[in-house]
């Protein structure tokens, strides 16, 4: 077994790696000399890349009018949690497109969860 396998078995996390097109709010624990806190990094999940302990996703957001991505990785200690606050309908599995839009068009049509029937 190869030793890069035997370190992804033993590592567990209750974070899920958002779904592209989800729009998250990513909390990380900052460390700021000796004080630590957390800070939130709200945006739209344009990518993920990697497979096991290597997963990483990019999240980006618009910050006056300029576009900031930053990637995390999902198994990473300062990572927090990831919390969905919506979740949009995507045809692909990269968002690149998104860098050129701005305003209204950045918006994606918004996918609702399927109702169960009771009876």
């Amino acid at each position: 077994m190869n030793v890069i396998d035997s370190l992804e078995k033993r590592t567990s996390t209750k974070i899920t790696c958002p779904a592209i097109g989800q729009a998250v709010d990513v909390k990380t624990k900052i460390v700021e000399g000796e004080k630590e806190r957390h800070q939130v990094f709200s945006g739209m999940v344009i990518a993920r890349k990697g497979s096991g302990n290597r997963k990483t996703f990019t999240v980006r957001r618009l910050v006056q009018g300029e576009g900031v991505e930053r990637t995390f990785p999902l198994y990473s200690p300062r990572l927090v949690g990831v919390k969905v606050v919506k979740s949009g309908k995507v045809k692909r599995a990269k968002l690149y497109y998104m860098r050129e839009r701005t305003g209204k068009a950045t918006r994606l049509k918004e996918k609702f969860a399927e109702r169960q029937n009771s009876s």
